[in-house]
Order: C-alpha cells, then sequence, then structure tokens
C-alpha cells in the first residue's frame, strides 16, 4: 500500500474540472430542452442558471477542500462535517451515478458521435468503440499516475481549443433569429415545471465542477490551488457551454433538435455540411475521451479513500508503483462497462442528475456547519459571497430536485432505492468494521 503524493498543479485540478464537465451532456442535453421547454432564450437561461449554481458549489466547495484537503470528494467531506456513515452513503453513491455512470454515458455518447465520422460503422461497432475506451482510460491511470496525467491534460487543452474554434467559424454561419424562436411566453417558460425539471438535464452536464475536490490529497498547496481550480474550471465551462449551445440553436429549427440526442452533430451538419459534420463529430468524440478519463481518473480516488477508513475494505486503498488505485479503477471500470452494455441514456441522465444535486446540497450546506461548529478551524480560503452564493446554490438545487421528483417520479423511485441500498450497505460495513 502506498499513499498519494501532492503532485498536482493547479493546472492539472482545472483541467481535470474541465475534463470531467465538458462531455456528454452539453451535446445531448439541448434536445431534451428544446423539447420541454419550447424557448430557445429559455433554454440559454437553463445553461447560464446551471453554469451560476455549479459556480455557486463550487465556491463552497473551495473553502471545506482547502480546510480538508483529502481525496474522496462528498465522501472524506461529509463524513468530517456530519457523520462517517453519510459520508458513507455519499461515496458509495457518488462512486456510482458520479463516475461510474457518467463515464458509460460519455462512452455511450462516443461512440455515437463515431458513428458520424465513420458512417460505414454498425452499432455493434460504435458498442465496441465504446467499450474499448473504457478499457484504454482505466488502463492507462491505472498503469502510470503521471502519464496519465500528461494525457489527460493535453486532450482536455485540445478539446477546449477545437471547441472555441467550432464556435468562432459556425455561430456566424447560424441564423441568430432562431436564438429568439419560442412557442410560448419567456416567463411561461423559465418558471414552469419542465424547465425546472430540465435544469436537472442541465446540472448533469456541469457534472464535473467539483472534481478537484476528489483529488484534493494529491494536490500541491491545497488550500490555494484546491479553490482556484474548482473556480477557474467552472467559469470556463460556462463560458464554452454558453456559448456552444447559442452555436447549436442558431444552426438548426427547433424541430429538428427537439428531442435528439446528438445535437451536435444535427447543427455541424446544418452549418457545415455532411464533411463539417463528420469533423465536428470527430471533435466531439475527441473531448470524449478526455471526459472519460477524468471519470476514471478522479472516481477510483474515492473508493481508495473508504479503502483507508474501512479496515474491512483496505484492499480499495492499495496502488501499483506509479500508477493509480488498483482495486477501485478495476471495480469502476467493470461498472461503466456493464452500465454502457445496459443503460438507457435519457433515464440515466436525469436518475444521475437527482442523486448529485442531493449530495452536492448537502456537502455545499457543510459551509455553515463546519463554521458554526469549529470557528478555529484553519481555512486557507473562505468561500466568496458566502452565504448568499451558498445560498444560491442551495435554492437552485432544492428546485431541481423537487420539481424532478414531481416531473419524473418513476426516476426519482430509482434514486430513493440507491439511497436506500447504500445506506444498508453503509450500515453493514460499519457493523462488520
Amino acid at each position: 500500500m502506498s499513499d498519494p503524493q501532492r503532485e498536482l498543479g493547479v493546472r492539472t485540478a482545472a483541467l481535470l474540472v474541465v475534463a470531467s464537465m465538458i462531455g456528454t451532456g452539453v451535446f445531448t442535453t439541448t434536445g431534451f430542452l428544446v423539447r420541454d421547454v419550447g424557448s430557445a432564450p429559455a433554454v440559454l437561461v437553463a445553461w447560464l442558471v446551471g453554469g451560476v449554481a455549479a459556480l455557486c458549489g463550487a465556491l463552497a466547495y473551495g473553502e471545506l477542500a482547502a480546510a480538508l484537503p483529502n481525496n474522496g470528494g462528498e465522501y472524506a467531506l461529509l463524513s468530517r462535517v456530519y457523520h462517517p456513515s453519510l459520508g458513507l452513503v455519499a461515496g458509495l453513491v457518488s462512486f456510482v451515478v458520479g463516475f461510474a455512470a457518467p463515464a458509460a454515458a460519455s462512452a455511450i455518447a462516443f461512440g455515437v458521435y463515431l458513428r458520424g465520422v465513420f458512417p460505414a460503422l454498425t452499432e455493434l461497432h460504435a458498442t465496441v468503440a465504446s467499450l474499448a475506451l473504457l478499457v484504454g482510460a482505466g488502463a492507462l491511470h491505472l498503469l502510470s499516475a503521471r502519464g496519465g496525467r500528461g494525457v489527460q491534460d493535453a486532450t482536455t487543452a485540445l478539446k477546449v481549443a477545437l471547441l472555441v474554434v467550432f464556435v468562432a467559424l459556425g455561430l456566424p454561419r447560424g441564423d441568430v433569429s432562431r436564438l429568439s424562436a419560442s412557442t410560448q411566453p419567456f416567463t411561461d417558460a423559465i418558471f414552469g415545471a419542465p424547465f425546472a425539471a430540465g435544469l436537472v438535464y442541465v446540472a448533469y452536464a456541469y457534472t464535473g465542477w467539483n472534481a478537484a475536490a476528489y483529488v484534493a490529497g494529491e494536490t500541491r498547496d491545497p488550500g490555494r490551488n484546491v479553490p482556484r481550480a474548482l473556480a477557474l474550471g467552472t467559469a470556463v465551462v460556462t463560458l464554452v457551454y454558453l456559448a456552444l449551445n447559442a452555436t447549436f440553436l442558431a444552426a438548426a429549427p427547433a424541430d429538428a433538435l427537439s428531442g435528439r440526442l446528438e445535437v451536435g452533430e444535427i447543427a455541424a451538419r446544418a452549418l457545415f455540411g455532411d464533411a463539417g459534420a463528420r469533423l465536428v463529430s470527430a471533435v466531439i468524440a475527441w473531448g470524449l475521451v478526455s471526459n472519460v478519463g477524468a471519470f476514471l481518473f478522479a472516481g477510483p480516488r474515492i473508493l481508495e479513500a473508504i479503502g483507508r477508513d474501512v479496515p474491512r475494505l483496505s484492499s480499495l486503498s492499495k496502488r501499483r508503483a506509479g500508477g493509480g488505485p488498483i482495486a477501485s479503477t478495476l471495480i469502476l471500470l467493470a461498472l461503466a462497462l456493464a452500465m454502457a452494455l445496459s443503460a438507457s441514456f435519457d433515464a440515466l441522465l436525469l436518475y444521475v442528475g437527482v442523486l448529485l444535486s442531493l449530495f452536492a446540497g448537502l456537502t455545499a450546506a457543510g459551509v455553515f456547519v463546519l463554521r458554526r461548529r469549529e470557528p478555529e478551524l484553519p481555512r486557507p480560503y473562505r468561500a466568496f459571497g458566502h452565504p448568499w452564493t451558498t445560498l444560491v446554490f442551495l435554492a437552485l438545487t432544492t428546485w431541481m430536485i423537487v420539481h424532478a421528483t414531481i416531473e419524473r417520479p418513476t426516476v426519482a423511485a430509482w434514486a430513493a432505492a440507491t439511497l436506500a441500498l447504500g445506506l444498508v450497505l453503509a450500515w453493514w460495513l460499519r457493523r462488520a468494521s
């Protein structure tokens, strides 16, 4: 068993945030928003609200991770702020729905966009490519931590550059009048239940804004670098998301985008023709490679942290010399492979969004709890704008969860069942230890 070293700088931590966020969601959820909300301006507002919520959450996480700089994300923070059992439930659920499920969803989308690049590929070929991406990314981060970080940084930086080029070339070619298209009054659209439920899709697309908190134990000068990475990465992605969605909406009529998964490909074909669509599909597929890699880099740190605290699971904390957590990475990879073969994409988005929003809200509320309970605790960083920014995040998160539960009770029931299973498993592990 070897302890992780503090080798990550602010650049790698921020790029991890960017890589975790820019993946499946931004290229696949706008079609569902167009279908449910029926207003292009409201769709853009949804992306802005999602970015504001993520940034407010990042500020709160920054304070907690700076004061408690350990690997594990919500597991480590909730265990310390509230109770180890709650942290264990959050860690186990987050491992599955925050990393395995998004990794699977990104791999599925990778196969979809790869077929856009090579139309001759069959659905079976796309599935094989999706599974190969998962296995390759898992192997890279398992065998070489430093090499995995280097590849991750490079692929993420190139992904952002390519997306900026796509917006710069595509937005002027689109019909900007479509950005004001609406089938209902703007106020009705943004205050309706479908808008609130749609924010869960947006929250899924912003999943990963807290990624740097999962590797706080491996970050140099975490009191300064982790908050900077969280805020910087989230702000950059918010700007990219707004620009991308403006480009998507201007590129094609709402009817062409409504309810469609491959909105990026549809927009690219409308803007640049078939050849351009294949090129942009290649860009998106490349971006999903970075996204999958980020999940398989950060996710295993959750089980690794649990293994250090729960004697019964100590094998989860073992690392290969120079590599990542062994058993934790393999378990995450196995779950992602199973989900990639069996999951329904639409349901997967909402299911993930509800659970992650719940635990993110509990974690952000921990700023209030910890300040009151331990006012003398050293805080290298204090959340900017607190308590107002934290309250904004909590209000938006609660609004999303309540309306999503009302709109999609079946998905909410699955989320509740997952929480119940997590509680039972946490109780058993604590009792067995």
